[in-house]
């Protein structure tokens, strides 16, 4: 990304290629490809952390100073029904964002509360789970709870 000063403000602006990438995924996915829309998905691509929608508000801020936390939720929630993100919840915490699509599951650190993607079959029959007969499954999310490498390592010493 290039930093440019706009009367004495810094602001981050994404570079051609980086723009063009967005616009695509973003038409490809049946949306206008908006600046508002741009920051927030940039966003969530820049760091693929699960951010909540505060996160991404702030994050957005950098980008578009006068972006509102109103916009962001739209943004999100267009991006949502377009099947470029997915909310992933965890227990009682607020909602977080991820913007990876394939099918996956979530380790969240109960220590430092990161969550990671990490490659785990999210169906039924491969986490040996027997669904009743006659039921169809359309989505299964999987999450486990633990300690991530870096606290566990601290946990150790």
């Amino acid at each position: 990304m290039i930093m440019k000063d706009v009367k004495a403000r810094t602001v981050f602006v994404p570079s051609h290629r980086e723009r063009s990438e967005l616009d695509k995924r973003i038409v490809e996915a049946g949306l206008r490809p908006t600046l508002q829309r741009r920051v927030v998905f940039g966003a969530l691509l820049d760091k693929p952390d699960h951010p909540t929608a505060d996160e991404i508000f702030l994050r957005a801020k950098h980008a578009k100073p006068d972006i509102s936390m109103a916009t962001v939720y739209n943004c999100l929630d267009a991006l949502q029904k377009c099947n470029l993100v997915k909310q992933v919840n965890m227990d009682r915490a607020a909602t977080r964002f991820c913007p990876n699509m394939h099918e996956h599951a979530h380790f969240q650190c109960e220590e430092c509360g990161k969550v990671t993607d990490f490659d785990g079959a999210a169906k039924t029959e491969s986490a040996g789970i027997k669904v009743p007969p006659g039921y169809k499954v359309h989505h299964v999310e999987m999450s486990i709870r633990g300690l991530c490498s870096d606290c566990s390592e601290e946990s150790n010493q």
